[in-house]
């Protein structure tokens, strides 16, 4: 009978069993005995096969809920989590969690307002208003709350100057189309995001790559390459750098967008993580307003489900310019999305959210510096990823590599260096990350499962 294992350790036990009922869950995934997204019996039917009480039981899973392991839906009943550390996933029921995503803060109040406040945006709104194809980058409602919101990291930031995109990807796509001609390479960093490769790959545009040391880009080699092929644009990641965290100092800010205003060469500036840091240096745009593209979006610390992007554009005409290369792409930024988070900023909702993802940042952080110090891991005091260096490989491939690969069959984000590399000459290191769905129960798990992969149980304890 399904779950009649539990009733020896319920008897047995000297905690009550509405405390027991979760651990027993966990260790179920644990051993693979429940699986993700596997439906869990009614309650009064489990009542009666652990011959406990109705409310024990109900009390038991609400513990259960509170902890991440499993989640309730009106007609769906009471169903396992799949986000749990150490689970053996099962054909067509786990993903490998690779994607960079920020902690999911699901219970805070924050969060909870968040959600009232979306249904009380779509009410108030016109129904066809939101059903019909719009000008591109959004109302002007739109784009002066942007502004604003951007202000905090550009002061400059101006309405006119402002579009409102559907993701941060879709823009980096417009700009590389739209400013790098045939002939032209594209500067980015040794290490860049993964969906560059891809953009640059589909639209043909050749990557020049720039080496980096521990604190990002090293400006003598930008230039070195403005001296000896046609750039089309630099293309970085400035604050908390995806993969290795680091945020570019203010000197080298100085240097490069020096060396670009002197050859010209347009920069894509992506602060996709810029809003996680408590402050961050100025952005390149305040150096190089006048050729500078600086992009942000909800998607590393809200969701990236939520798919807005904020573009600051150097002129009016190159926003209205880039306003045409994204419109060939994307149509337009979804008005049902763009109409709730106008209302979350109008009414001043992003703030609260966003500090109390700070704080859940900060203690995941933390807790990978602990577990994992030992061994030179790189993180950011508010970033959700850490940078793990590794030895060299043996021989026989990328070290990093199998470790990602066997980490991410027990569910554990982790991503080898030869995913970000542009030179083909990748380092040996993991991205790892303890956002998305990791409760933090999930968080310690995984970082044991780390630990345990590199064959060194005790490395970053006291």
């Amino acid at each position: 009978m399904p779950f009649s294992h539990w009733i020896a350790r319920i008897r047995n036990s000297g905690l009550p069993a509405y405390q027991l009922i979760p651990e027993l869950i966990a260790e179920d995934l644990q051993q693979g005995r429940l699986a993700p997204r596997e439906r869990l019996p009614p309650l009064r039917e489990l009542a009666g096969t652990l011959q406990l009480n109705y409310t024990t039981v109900v009390r038991g899973f609400a513990a259960a809920r509170e902890r991440g392991l499993i989640a309730s839906r009106p007609g769906m009943g009471s169903y396992v989590r799949g986000s749990f550390i150490g689970l053996p996933l099962r054909a067509g029921t786990g993903a490998e969690m690779t994607m960079n995503m920020p902690p999911e803060i699901e219970d805070h109040p924050a969060m909870q307002a968040l959600q009232h406040s979306a249904a009380e945006a779509i009410t108030a709104a016109t129904l066809h208003d939101l059903m019909r194809y719009q000008d591109f980058g959004g109302t002007a409602h739109d784009r002066a709350l942007a502004a604003h919101w951007l202000a905090q990291w550009v002061p400059e930031a101006r309405a006119e100057r402002v579009l409102v995109a559907p993701g941060i990807h879709a823009v980096l796509l417009a700009l590389v189309s739209m400013l790098v001609r045939p002939g032209q390479g594209l500067c980015v960093e040794s290490l860049v995001y993964p969906g560059m490769k891809a953009i640059a790959a589909q639209l043909g545009t050749q990557l020049q790559p720039l080496a980096m040391d521990e604190q990002g880009l090293v400006p003598e080699e930008f230039e070195a390459a403005c001296k000896s092929t046609p750039v089309g644009a630099l293309y970085l990641c400035t604050n908390l750098h995806n993969p290795t965290t680091a945020t570019l100092p203010m000197r080298r800010r100085e240097q490069l967008a020096d060396i670009a205003l002197r050859y010209s060469v347009p920069i894509i500036e992506d602060d996709a993580y810029g809003m996680l840091p408590a402050a961050t240096p100025p952005a390149l745009a305040d150096y190089a307003g006048a050729i500078t593209y600086y992009i942000s979006g909800l998607s590393k610390w809200l969701g990236a489900g939520v798919r807005v992007a904020y573009v600051l554009a150097p002129t009016q005409a190159a926003q209205q310019r880039l306003a045409g290369a994204l419109r060939a792409t994307t149509v337009m930024a979804s008005p049902f999305v763009n109409a709730v988070v106008s209302h979350w900023l109008e009414h001043g909702q992003c703030d609260a959210v966003l500090a109390a993802v700070r704080a859940e940042c900060g203690w995941r952080s933390a807790l990978m510096r602990e577990r994992l110090g030992g061994l030179g891991v790189r993180t950011h005091p508010q970033g959700f990823h850490g940078w793990l260096p590794l030895p060299g490989g043996d021989g026989n491939g990328s070290s990093a590599s199998r470790i990602a690969s066997a980490l991410r069959e027990l569910g554990v984000a982790a991503v080898a260096a030869n995913a970000f590399s542009t030179d083909r000459q990748p380092p040996e290191g993991l991205r790892l990350c303890l956002g998305g769905g990791l409760t933090r129960d999930d968080c310690g798990r995984a970082l044991q499962a780390v630990v345990a992969a590199l064959g060194t149980s005790e490395a970053g304890r006291p």
